[in-house]
């Protein structure tokens, strides 16, 4: 049985669009930036194609980086089907980690029923799963800069 190797999946983000990294070597996912595309199917249907193919053998560490200062409903619908997507990885040894970046005054400004409340869109459409899910949150300036972090495992 061969695998077939993912190509990696790189999309220079606009001002409508975010920059869309998918490595497959380093099962490393980053979405930065803002999205909210005039077609999100458009923009967003290959790359869930690539998440398909990526969990059929996925990396046993996969990092999902939602760097992402905006983005419309019909992104959100379309992020939640990749989420939905990486949870169905099936080895249990295997980590899924949903990176989240925030503004540090919204970051510094969360007390622990905010941050749920964050989180359970996402707790929600992973549901039980086999692999083992962690949620790290973090504070950024307005450079980028990590200022805090916090790290939640569901």
């Amino acid at each position: 049985m061969s695998i077939v190797e993912i190509k990696n999946i790189f999309i220079e983000g606009s001002a409508k669009t975010p920059q869309i990294d998918l490595n497959y070597l380093n099962g490393e996912m980053i979405l930065s930036g803002r999205s909210i595309p005039e077609n999100a199917a458009e923009l967003y249907d290959d790359v869930l194609k690539w998440v398909h193919e990526y969990v059929k053998n996925p990396r046993q560490f996969t990092n999902l980086r939602l760097n992402l200062e905006y983005f419309n409903t019909a992104s959100s619908i379309w992020l939640a089907k990749i989420v939905k997507t990486l949870s169905t990885i099936k080895e249990s040894e295997n980590t899924l980690f949903i990176h989240l970046y925030f503004n540090i005054e919204e970051f510094n400004s969360m007390d622990s029923e905010d941050i749920k409340d964050a989180l359970s869109p996402i707790i929600d459409i992973v549901g039980s799963t086999k692999l083992s899910i962690g949620i790290k949150i973090y504070g950024a300036d307005p450079k980028g800069q990590i200022i805090k972090e916090s790290m939640v495992l569901i």
